[in-house]
């Protein structure tokens, strides 16, 4: 069992930063690939951006490549999600997630623990 917390959300005007932290607990935060993914009202959740065990691959979704970095610090059980140039379709609930896999992967099926999300809001 792994369990996450996310904190870091808040609200931001369009072209602001956030970093979000996830604290992992339970087992061996290393073991897993971990990942972020956003819900707007209304819409269905989706991938944002994952990082290998090692830190060494990340994989971002299109729309947050070059503005959102991924990053993990696996002796602080801890991964981060910045987000900078933020835009007002940024706004989501904002999970993170656990996947007992060796590479990256990008579906929530494929994750096995998440945390309860932290709101993000990007004001015009």
């Amino acid at each position: 069992q792994v369990q996450l917390v996310e904190s870091g959300g808040g609200l931001v005007q369009a072209g602001g930063s956030l970093r979000l932290s996830c604290a992992a607990s339970g087992r061996t935060f290393s073991n897993y690939v971990m990942g972020w993914f956003r819900q707007a009202p209304g819409k269905e959740r989706k991938f944002v951006g994952g990082i290998s065990w090692s830190g060494g691959r990340t994989v971002y979704e299109d729309s947050v490549k070059g503005r959102f970095t991924i990053s993990r610090d696996n002796a602080k059980n801890t991964v981060y999600l910045q987000m900078n140039s933020l835009k007002p379709e940024d706004t989501a609930v904002y999970y993170c997630a656990a996947a007992n896999r060796i590479a990256v992967v990008t579906t929530s099926d494929e994750y096995h623990y998440w945390g309860q999300g932290t709101q993000v809001t990007v004001s015009s």
